[in-house]
């Protein structure tokens, strides 16, 4: 049976990780017929929806791509519309990135993009990222000048936070301010990045890319008498726990992408100023390979090896 590029169920993606290889090109004629359709059943039932919900950032994004609707696109492709409008490419990858592979990844231009597809016994959601996600989600609001220059700061800030800890000698002091940093960052981009909402002349609209992916969550943030909307406030956001495997109950507010550039100067800012040492516990846990890869470029002197 030819399992394509299945979320958890290619051998590509698994030989790819078994011999270290992190950053990979998109194999296309791997793709298999339900792949494709897995990808047009997909895009076909979110138009609607994102018609009505999504911020008009994002449907712009959409027509300045071209995303075929029919199939699983390439990566190539994508970034032929892509790179001239925000210098940001797609960087296919073969599983989970490291936190400071990935800002670093941002802070460069490049958003590293998962190429698997989920299943059609589960389109509704899957636990983590696949190409429906990360290209249909995130990538058209890479085409916005103001979200793009947002992303590079993330990526800045990154660097801000090995700046932090590599001149601390107490290397459990450093591990804990540092847990404390990335728990910070975790949340910021959760309630920003992945399930963010904006304030529009129109009403509220979607631009956080876990919503705008989620053909039942996206009319469930904006409809739902069961959610709870905020304007952002970063003393919220730091402190505030999150699970991923339900619908959000809880969403903040954002005036303009360059309202989240400046939240994003504030974080850095209160990142220097220590305020981000001490946060609230809870989720998320934070990874040893998070942890470890700020880390280790600490210990290069800020250098990635």
């Amino acid at each position: 049976m030819n399992t394509g590029l299945t979320t958890t169920k290619a051998p590509f993606i698994e030989e790819a990780r078994g011999t270290g290889q992190l950053f990979i090109t998109q194999p296309y004629a791997l793709y298999c017929e339900e792949n494709h359709e897995a990808w047009r059943q997909l895009y076909r039932r979110m138009i609607p929806l994102w018609q009505r919900y999504a911020n008009p950032h994002f449907l712009k994004g959409l027509q300045c791509l071209c995303l075929p609707p029919d199939r699983v696109p390439k990566l190539e492709e994508v970034n032929r519309f892509l790179e001239p409008l925000t210098g940001f490419r797609a960087k296919a990858v073969s599983g989970y990135v490291p936190a400071f592979l990935f800002f670093d990844c941002l802070r460069n231009r490049e958003f590293p993009t998962t190429i698997t597809v989920r299943s059609l016994e589960n389109l509704d959601y899957l636990p983590e990222p696949d190409i429906f996600h990360d290209v249909a989600g995130h990538v058209p609001m890479h085409t916005d000048p103001a979200f793009a220059e947002t992303l590079v700061r993330l990526g800045d800030c990154a660097h801000t936070a090995v700046e932090m800890v590599a001149g601390m000698g107490n290397a459990k002091e450093q591990l804990r301010r540092l847990t404390n940093i990335l728990k910070a960052f975790a949340r910021f981009f959760w309630f920003t990045i992945e399930f963010g909402l904006m304030s529009t002349p129109e009403g509220l609209k979607v631009y956080g890319s876990g919503l705008l992916s989620s053909y039942g969550e996206i009319v469930h943030s904006i409809e739902s008498p069961e959610v709870q909307r905020y304007p952002l406030q970063i003393e919220w956001v730091i402190n505030q726990a999150f699970e991923i495997d339900h619908y959000q109950p809880l969403l903040f507010v954002v005036e303009s992408f360059d309202h989240l550039y400046q939240l994003v100067d504030t974080l850095e800012r209160w990142m220097r100023e220590g305020r981000l040492n001490n946060v609230a516990p809870g989720e998320p846990t934070m990874r040893e390979s998070d942890l470890q890869s700020f880390l280790h470029v600490a210990g290069n002197g800020g250098q990635r090896a």
